[in-house]
Parts: structure tokens; C-alpha cells; sequence
């Protein structure tokens, strides 16, 4: 076991307990909103039985970590399981025991923050290679027995949360700000796990890829690949640039192309994940 990599994610997934503690107690819970997983089954059950949310995220959690247990391995779910509790001991902590009031009670404000905290939290917990349970095991064990991927079941779970938030409120405004709560927590994880990366993804097709290449190198640096290949037109031979480039920087691409080859075919995507060269491993 590597003690420093190990120290790394003890702290990465208590911050994110915290975090996701803080987005719970400060934001959604006090507005009645509710998100997606075992935070928001909490703030339900919590509204109709008045026991507290800590005490009711680790009774959903734990029989279904149990039921995971061989599937998750053995390092991920302990950690998982010192993560649980550590998000329901904050929880307790903050909202029954040190009873921190609402940062603010304005709904939009509310869904937004709540959103982000708890997004931010979920997603420093999987960089710790820990979980905060809940739906992603349940989606694991009907993946693995079921012909589902795992997004489509925790797509339906996190949709069954929704709905139920708005019987139990019984306010379908409710219902639809937890909507937005879970939108902004899944940009926030996907944030936190691929980065927020400033790089586009270019491919170029033009009859002057010599050309354009030696630009490319004079005025963007030396990166990049020219790929030859055969259009869906028979015989017809095709050459193509690929290159990355700083967002801030593809006005200078185009203008390149714009005065070098006009009838070039470029298309611009955004980088998701970039290894090497500078850019440090994200997973």
C-alpha cells in the first residue's frame, strides 16, 4: 500500500464529506429541495419521518454497500464506507448538533450553491477513489445483472427522486429546482474529474497541408499530426491536420486558415481529458 498516495485520498474524500455536508445543510435541506442519490432520499425521508439526514444517508447506504461489497473491491469500499460516515457525521454535525442556519432562502440561490457544493464533494470523493454510495451501487448491481448501462439506472433513480420530491413536498416547483440541482451537481463532478481543460480539439482537411502546417508551427507551436486518408468518395485521397489548441488561441487558427487555404474544412471540438506533454493525468 502506498502511504502517501493513500494520505492523498483520505483527504480528498473527507473534503468532499464536508462539502457535500455544507451543500445539504446550508442550501438544499432548508429549502425543501432535493437532489439526486442518497443525499436526496435522506432529505425526503427526513421531511416525512423527522429523523435526522445523517442517520437516515447511512441507513440507505450501508445494506446497499453491503450488497456491493465484492463488486466495488475491497481498497474502493472501505474507503467508501469511512466516506459514508464521515458525510453522515457531518451532516448531523452541522445541521442537529451545531444547527447552522440556510445560507440563503432564496430558491434559485439555494438550488445553484446546493448544487455546486454537493457536486464538488461527490466529485472529490471519486478523486479520492472512495464513493458516496447510493445510486452508483445500485446501478453497478443492476448493470451487472440486468441489460442496463449504469448511466441509464442512475438516470432513472435520480428521475424517481424527482418525482418523489415532488409528491412529498407536494409542490411540483419543488420538484423541478431539484431538477436543476442535480443538472448543476453532474457538471460540477464532471468538472472535477476531467478538469476544466481551455484546449479545443481541430481537425483541418485542405489541399495545402504543407502549408498550413508551417504556420500552424510559426504562430501555435510544434504540436500536432497530419493524417493522410481516402474520402467516402471512391478514390478520392484525403489529408488532414490534427491539432489541439487554446481556446484563446483559435482566432489565430482561423485567421491562418482564413488567409492560407479558404477552402479548407475545419471543425472544433472541446478537449475533454488531455495526458502528457504539460498537461498533468486526470482520471
Amino acid at each position: 500500500m502506498n502511504l502517501s498516495a493513500e494520505i492523498r485520498n483520505t483527504a480528498l474524500f473527507s473534503c468532499g464529506a464536508a462539502l457535500l455536508a455544507f451543500g445539504v445543510v446550508l442550501f438544499l435541506a432548508p429549502n425543501r429541495i432535493a437532489t439526486g442519490g442518497t443525499a436526496g432520499i435522506a432529505i425526503l425521508l427526513n421531511y416525512l419521518l423527522a429523523v435526522p439526514i445523517g442517520v437516515l444517508m447511512l441507513a440507505v447506504n450501508l445494506p446497499l454497500l453491503a450488497l456491493g461489497w465484492r463488486m466495488l473491491g475491497r481498497a474502493f469500499a472501505l474507503r467508501s464506507v469511512v466516506a459514508i460516515f464521515l458525510c453522515s457525521f457531518f451532516v448531523d454535525l452541522f445541521r442537529e448538533y451545531l444547527q447552522l442556519a440556510a445560507v440563503s432562502h432564496n430558491t434559485l440561490l439555494a438550488t445553484v450553491y446546493g448544487g455546486i457544493a454537493i457536486g464538488v464533494g461527490v466529485g472529490l470523493m471519486l478523486r479520492g477513489n472512495a464513493s458516496a454510495g447510493g445510486t452508483t451501487i445500485i446501478a453497478r448491481l443492476v448493470a451487472a445483472k440486468a441489460n442496463f448501462k449504469a448511466g441509464q439506472v442512475i438516470l432513472f433513480c435520480d428521475f424517481l427522486i424527482i418525482f418523489s420530491a415532488g409528491i412529498v413536498f407536494h409542490d411540483i416547483e419543488r420538484a423541478l429546482w431539484s431538477l436543476i440541482s442535480i443538472y448543476v451537481t453532474a457538471k460540477c463532478i464532471d468538472m472535477i474529474l476531467t478538469g476544466a481543460l481551455s484546449e479545443k480539439v481541430v481537425h483541418i482537411t485542405s489541399h495545402q497541408v504543407e502549408l498550413l502546417g508551417r504556420k500552424i508551427v510559426d504562430q501555435l507551436g510544434p504540436y500536432g499530426t497530419i493524417v493522410t486518408g481516402t474520402g467516402l468518395a471512391e478514390g478520392e485521397h484525403k489529408t488532414m491536420i490534427f491539432v489541439t489548441v487554446e481556446a484563446r488561441r483559435i482566432t489565430v487558427l482561423r485567421d491562418i486558415i482564413r488567409n492560407h487555404d479558404p477552402e479548407a474544412f475545419m471543425v472544433v471540438m472541446d478537449a475533454a481529458e488531455m495526458l502528457g506533454r504539460g498537461h498533468g493525468a486526470r482520471p
